[in-house]
């Protein structure tokens, strides 16, 4: 079915053992273990980035990557990449620039700060998970170039509609851990979690420090003040075994896996692995492993100095499950309370984007942000090539800077990979094959969650000349993120835009804001401006 869209996450814990044949966990006394809380990242003068001080203090871990660049619609027609529902960065810059600091560049992946937001996109219609949405207008980074919008809206589901869930808490408590911003703001969240749990769903608490043990054997969900009182004996102290806690959580969870149902691993960690598997290509191994298992993964991440952004996000992107960073008790409310549906359900795995561009309309292209997620051309077709989740109720958004053009004949180079048959040109030809008012189209391939063989869906897209003042708000205020993402980084993309451009372009678009997240966000432009 084809649409024409128009611009338009010493070991101090309590173990319990289970009474026979009741399902009701039975509590021992906790054991007492406490260590010294690391030092915090000391701010530093206005505007320094926090990688450069306080280094001492600071063993924080960031991936350097390089900002999409533009590609050539004749030569390169195919832009391929994986859907990305993590909102980690976001947190993370705002935990820095609260603290009077700019945050590392490598902190800062664009499209996490785009999609930290809901949209006001329609939900999807029958039986589809998500609908798509697209939308072209001016760039507002740059004029002269065109800016498209493409919106993806899941599916939400009423409390009695929900599928059950059998969740298995994997908390770290080692010694890394004993601080206010870490181990008592888990149990916090953890508690918001539990008040949403019914007589249908399970939990089970796994703890690791130097070693691993079960804290709390899988347990109804109505059975609140058992699991409330097993979240309140976690104390922290001793060495990160974390591989012995990852192993026992995802055997916890298979043994007592839902049919139908919402199986997930919820990791709460610092990311300091110390001991057992330590090495960052090890972990991502162990956990593509266990993800074939059905079971899926949130990673939830915690603290400052020495937290390990670069382990956890691969460590969610590997295990199909989605990354967040919890540095509030707001943040904990909106990830496991306001948004738990998106936490917890998984509504289409493996979703991956092609976006073909027609060369009679675009000479380059830029896609904004998603660099840890583009694919090989040849992936969208793989359905055993790993991409990301859609979760109930997710926003999920992409955006392209694209350069317009009359006509682009440069020949591009034929392909002896297998892949869907381009829509606006013949390899082998010179002269682009269809002229069309489309200026590209959006096929998308997902599997439903237990599912092992892809659909394709396909879009199409017209740019009608909107200018930025005709846009939708929901394209101004992602473009207005968008942008204040590529400041912070200090992207060559940039263009002209300044801080207080930004914040005018992201006020006219604020719209209903019960939450306050979108005031917060201006608060954010304003503190940047103050910094740079």
């Amino acid at each position: 079915m084809r649409k024409i869209l128009c611009a338009g996450i010493a070991m101090g814990l309590c173990l319990t053992g289970c009474a026979e044949g009741t399902g009701v966990p039975r509590r021992e006394a906790p054991a007492a273990g406490k260590s010294t809380p690391i030092p915090s990242v000391v701010a530093g003068p206005a505007g320094e980035r926090a990688s450069e001080s306080a280094a001492a203090f600071n063993t924080e871990a960031y991936d350097h990557f390089v900002d999409n660049s533009y590609q050539s619609a004749s030569r390169n027609p195919l832009s391929t990449f994986s859907v990305d529902v993590d909102t980690a960065s976001y947190s993370i810059v705002r935990r820095y620039l609260m603290a009077g600091q700019l945050p590392p560049a490598g902190a800062v992946r664009i499209e996490e700060l785009v999609n930290y937001f809901t949209y006001e996109d329609p939900p999807p219609l029958g039986d589809a998970p998500f609908s798509v949405n697209l939308e072209i207008a001016e760039c507002p980074w740059n004029p002269a170039h065109r800016l498209a919008r493409i919106g993806l809206k899941g599916r939400e589901f009423a409390q009695e509609d929900r599928p059950a869930s059998n969740l298995v808490f994997l908390i770290d408590v080692s010694g890394s851990m004993d601080a206010p911003n870490k181990l008592p703001l888990v149990r916090d969240g953890l508690k918001l979690l539990v008040e949403h749990l019914t007589s249908r769903d399970r939990v089970a608490i796994v703890v690791y420090a130097g070693s691993s043990g079960l804290a709390l054997p899988s347990t109804a969900g109505n059975y609140k003040d058992v699991i409330l009182a097993a979240i309140d004996q976690l104390r922290a102290g001793g060495s990160t075994h974390g591989s012995a806690g990852i192993q026992l959580a995802y055997q916890t969870a298979t043994e007592n896996f839902i049919a139908g149902g919402s199986n997930r691993v919820i990791l709460c960690t610092d990311g300091d692995f110390n001991v057992g598997v330590t090495s960052q290509s090890e972990l991502v191994r162990l956990i593509e492993d266990k993800a074939r298992s059905g079971v899926f993964l949130t990673v939830l991440g915690f603290g400052i100095g020495n937290y390990k952004d670069s382990t956890l996000e691969k460590l969610a992107d590997k295990g199909n499950g989605n990354y967040g960073y919890i540095d509030t008790p707001n943040e904990a409310r909106k990830l496991l309370g306001e948004q738990l549906q998106g936490t917890l359900i998984t509504i289409a795995k493996d979703v991956k984007l092609q976006v073909e561009f027609n060369p009679v309309r675009v000479a380059a292209y830029r896609l904004v942000g998603y660099e840890n997620r583009v694919l090989a051309t040849e992936d969208f077709k793989n359905d055993a090539k790993d991409a990301g989740e859609i979760g109930a109720g997710h926003s999920v958004t992409a955006l392209y800077e694209i350069i317009p053009a009359e006509q682009s004949p440069d020949k591009p180079a034929p392909s002896e990979i297998e892949v869907d048959a381009l829509k606006y040109q013949n390899p082998g030809d010179i002269t682009p094959g269809k002229r069309t008012a489309e200026m590209f189209t959006v096929a998308l391939r997902y599997k439903l969650p237990d599912g092992q063989v892809s659909r394709r869906l396909e879009f199409a897209a017209v740019d009608r000349g909107a200018k930025i003042a005709e846009a939708s708000p929901d394209f101004v205020w992602s473009s207005a993120v968008a942008a204040f993402g590529m400041v912070l980084r200090d992207s060559q993309h940039k263009g002209q835009i300044t801080l207080p451009a930004i914040a005018e372009l992201a006020q006219s678009a604020r719209g209903p804001d019960l939450a306050g997240y979108r005031e917060e966000f201006l608060k954010l432009v304003a503190a940047a401006q103050r910094l740079k």
